[in-house]
């Protein structure tokens, strides 16, 4: 018989003594391998059950790793798969009494609903000290998102935007192609989209309709001005809808532009200017539909020199406008993929990709062979894009200071830049005053952006749509 290990035995007693108070927690290893103790496991809620929650959830609790403790959708009819995954998860259809009541149960929140409520859900989960993961766009507006990225700070939690293309290998791979050099000094990006693929540009829907009886609208509406219910709004057509979405800048620029943003370390822009494209109701008649984004729009955005990179010009495309193709692209060599892509203009040559920047190639493509492409200097995340939120429950556990991709450090200033494309859309069709009383039309023309204070320096009529106001009661 081996010798008592009295030291041993004296641990067990307190051990077992403490277990009997019910304080003990059971290490991991006793219990055996591949079971996850209670204690390591990260609580989550889950506001916005419908939609891409359906993959952000899911990815989050991976297979039973962590939990979901609550549910929260203002329509049921979206919730209904959720609720059926996670039956004993408290349902709520307002977030606020969610956090009042669950509170001590939760530590982590996914944010997955109409762009327009990011910004107070957000908030308030930090501010009672509640990770946040919230899908793309961060916010609907400019100054929305500035706050979030301070609160972050100031409240110490672990954040992280839904653009899982920033956790991918290719966006780290062109990362360390321009940030070496391998195509000179880049001085053009080009990023376009095939998007919307929901209606835009279209007139205000009229008509009286019955509002669901599993849809709370005015809990939907929030932040944004009362409206009456139409069912040509929901459930993802709102994207097109000024008061809720942000359009196709708002859906895939936070994924496109991401990756010229990283790669070239790209801050706060300095000027934007943007053409719409028009609608027509009759002959040479022009029609103007302030509620609807346009559907389609090209939008030059200006950053000045930084870190020893010269100034830059991206060009944003969607609506199915595309860039001039490259004459090194052959005539059958596909530019971009279906979504869109991106195209690198440098001293030394060019760089085209797709989506998350995949598939990232020299041009012309025969160089792909010829030239000893660099390693990555970024760690590939786990999973890639897959792995992004498993990302962001892992940094949680680990606590404040633990690396996400796309922390709100990182992705609120890049939304801030996506949204200066909607601003110079907002600002498109606005009148300003002169000295003498007479309007003029002034909104086709280059903004000044100060990105410091966030304000367009040049054109006054455009500040309205840097912070915009809340219905009451909502405040941030």
């Amino acid at each position: 018989m081996p010798a008592i290990n009295h030291n041993s035995r004296r641990k067990f007693i307190r051990d077992a003594s403490l277990s009997a108070t019910g304080f003990f927690i059971v290490p991991r290893h006793v219990l055996g391998k591949g079971y996850i103790a209670p204690s390591d496991k990260l609580n989550i809620a889950g506001i916005g059950v419908g939609g891409k929650a359906e993959v952000n959830l899911p990815y989050a609790y991976n297979k039973g790793s962590d939990n979901i403790v609550a549910l929260c959708d203002v329509d049921d009819r979206q919730a209904v798969n959720g609720r059926k995954k996670w039956p004993k998860a408290p349902y709520y259809k307002d977030f606020r009494q969610m956090f009042e009541k669950e509170n001590k149960h939760i530590d982590a929140v996914i944010i997955t609903t109409p762009d327009h409520m990011h910004a107070v859900m957000a908030m308030a989960a930090m501010q009672l000290g509640k990770h946040v993961y919230c899908e793309k766009p961060l916010t609907h507006g400019i100054y929305e998102a500035r706050m979030l990225t301070q609160a972050a700070e100031k409240y110490k939690v672990v954040t992280q935007m839904g653009n899982q293309g920033s956790s991918g290998d290719d966006t780290r791979r062109i990362e360390t192609w321009v940030q070496g050099g391998l195509i000179g000094d880049v001085h053009t990006v080009h990023v376009w989209t095939n998007r919307p693929t929901w209606p835009q540009g279209i007139p205000t829907p009229k008509g009286n309709f019955a509002i669901p009886k599993e849809l709370d609208w005015d809990l939907w509406l929030g932040t944004a001005p009362k409206r009456d219910f139409n069912p040509g709004y929901l459930p993802a057509i709102w994207r097109g809808w000024v008061d809720w979405g942000t359009g196709s800048l708002g859906d895939m620029g936070c994924h496109f532009i991401d990756v010229p943003y990283r790669a070239l370390k790209l801050k706060y822009p300095v000027a934007v200017e943007t053409s719409v494209g028009s609608v027509y109701t009759g002959f040479f008649q022009e029609a103007i539909y302030p509620d609807s984004y346009p559907p389609s729009a090209k939008t030059h955005i200006q950053f000045p020199a930084r870190e020893g990179m010269p100034a830059v010009e991206m060009i944003w495309y969607d609506g199915g406008i595309r860039p001039k193709r490259p004459v090194e692209l052959l005539p059958d060599e596909e530019m971009g993929e279906e979504d869109g892509g991106i195209i690198f203009e440098g001293t030394k040559g060019k760089i085209m990709a797709g989506l998350f920047g995949r598939n990232p190639t020299l041009l012309p493509t025969r160089l792909m062979k010829e030239t000893n492409l660099p390693s990555s200097k970024y760690e590939f995340v786990e999973g890639g894009t897959e792995g992004h939120q498993q990302q962001w429950v892992k940094a949680c556990k680990k606590g404040y200071g633990a690396y996400t991709s796309s922390s709100f450090d990182k992705s609120g200033p890049l939304t801030e830049t996506v949204l200066m494309g909607n601003l110079a859309v907002h600002s498109y069709n606005h009148f300003e005053t002169d000295a003498k009383g007479n309007k003029k039309f002034n909104g086709r023309k280059q903004l000044l952006w100060d990105g410091e204070n966030m304000k367009i320096t040049n054109f006054e009529p455009a500040n309205q749509f840097v912070k915009r106001e809340y219905r009451a009661p909502w405040k941030l």
